[in-house]
C-alpha cells in the first residue's frame, strides 16, 4: 500500500500528523503496515517570502493574523499555538516547540521530493522527520539551503545540497502542486490512499480505521490520470494550470481528442485564442459532429471579432446540441 503525506513541511499538524500516522501503523495489524509512506508537496502560505523574516514580525501581520484566526476561530491566534504546542508535546514533540522563522517552504519541498527520487521512500521520511524537526524544535531557517544541505547530508542524502543548487525538483515540486490541486487537497496534511482521502492530523484511531480500509482505488494509466486532473483544474478555473499537466500529452498523444478539447479550453480561458482557435478548427475537421468543439470554435471566433466565420458554427452546436442555443 503507498500512503501519500500531502502537507507542507511549515505546518505544525504535517508534524503532528506524521507521529499520528506512525502510531496508527505501530498499534494495529494494517494492510498498511511495511507500506511505502511518500510524502507530497502542499503550501499553506504561497505569499511566504523567500527571504526568511522572523516569525514574531509576521505574526503582526494583520492579513497573517486573519489566517491564524480562520486556523482556530474559537482561540485567539496565541491561544491556538499554546494548543498546538500542548497537542505536539502530547505527541512527543518538543519542547522547545515554534517555528522561529516565517519563509517559502519550496525549496524543503524540492529536497523532499529529490530524496524519494534518488534514495526512495525511507530516505525521503528521514529528511520530512529532519526538516520539520529543524522548524519547529531547533528554531532553525529551512529556507537557507545551508540549512537543508546539512539536513539532507545527516539524513543520508549527501548529495542533496548540490542537487538544490542546480535547480533539480523545481519542475517537478511545482507540477505536483497542480496535481494536489487537481485531486482536491485543500488541507495540511491530508494522507491519501488510492482514490480515498483523509484530510486533517486525526487521531491514531481514525488514521487506522481509515487504513484499513484499504486501497480501493482502480488501477488507471498514467496519461489518463494527467488529463483527467488536467480537466479538474480547468474545472477550477485554471487554465494555465491545465495546460502545464497537458503539455506532455500534447506532445504524445497529439492526435489525441480528447487532450485536443482539453487543450483547447485551456488556451480558450486563458485568451490564447489563436491557438485555441488552431486547435479547435482540427477538432472540427477531425470530428464535424462534435457539436461542444463547434460551440468553443464559435466562441472562440466571437472572441477574435470574426463573427461572421463564427455564426456558422454557433448555429449548428445549437442545431446538434439544443442546450447550446
Amino acid at each position: 500500500m503507498r500512503i501519500e503525506i500531502w502537507a507542507d513541511v511549515v505546518c505544525p499538524w504535517a508534524y503532528i500528523g506524521k507521529r499520528r500516522l506512525e502510531q496508527a501503523l505501530a498499534d494495529r495489524e494494517l494492510p498498511g503496515t511495511g507500506a511505502e509512506v511518500v510524502w507530497r508537496p502542499f503550501r499553506i502560505d504561497p505569499t511566504a517570502p523567500d527571504r526568511a523574516t522572523p516569525l514574531q514580525d509576521a505574526w503582526r501581520d494583520p492579513m497573517v493574523n486573519a489566517a491564524l484566526r480562520r486556523c482556530a476561530p474559537d482561540l485567539s491566534p496565541a491561544g491556538n499555538r499554546v494548543r498546538v504546542s500542548r497537542i505536539a508535546a502530547e505527541g512527543g514533540l518538543g519542547p522547545p516547540w515554534g517555528a522561529a522563522w516565517r519563509a517559502t517552504s519550496h525549496d524543503a519541498h524540492r529536497l523532499l521530493h529529490l530524496a524519494r527520487e534518488r534514495g526512495g521512500a525511507a530516505v525521503q521520511g528521514e529528511v520530512a522527520e529532519r526538516v520539520m524537526r529543524a522548524h519547529f524544535v531547533d528554531g532553525a531557517d529551512i529556507s537557507d539551503r545551508r540549512c537543508l544541505g546539512d539536513i539532507a547530508a545527516r539524513a543520508g542524502f549527501p548529495e542533496g545540497a548540490a542537487l538544490l543548487d542546480d535547480g533539480a525538483g523545481d519542475r517537478e515540486v511545482r507540477e505536483l502542486l497542480l496535481v494536489g490541486a487537481a485531486r482536491g487537497i485543500v488541507t495540511s496534511p491530508t494522507i491519501v490512499v488510492g482514490d480515498r482521502a483523509l484530510a486533517g492530523a486525526q487521531p491514531p484511531g481514525v488514521i487506522a480505521d481509515f487504513l484499513a480500509a484499504g486501497d480501493g482505488g482502480r488501477v488507471v494509466p498514467e496519461e489518463v490520470r494527467r488529463l483527467r486532473w488536467a480537466e479538474s483544474l480547468l474545472d477550477r478555473n485554471d487554465p494555465l494550470g491545465a495546460l502545464t499537466l497537458l503539455e506532455p500529452l500534447l506532445g504524445t498523444y497529439a492526435d489525441d481528442l480528447n487532450v485536443r478539447r482539453a487543450a483547447a479550453r485551456g488556451y480558450f480561458h486563458s485568451a490564447q485564442l489563436t491557438r485555441a482557435r488552431d486547435v479547435l478548427e482540427g477538432v472540427v475537421g477531425d470530428a464535424p459532429d462534435d457539436s461542444y468543439a463547434r460551440l468553443m470554435l464559435g466562441r472562440t471566433l466571437r472572441r477574435m471579432g470574426e463573427e461572421d466565420l463564427a455564426a456558422p458554427h454557433l448555429k449548428m452546436a445549437a442545431a446538434m446540441t439544443p442546450g447550446f442555443a
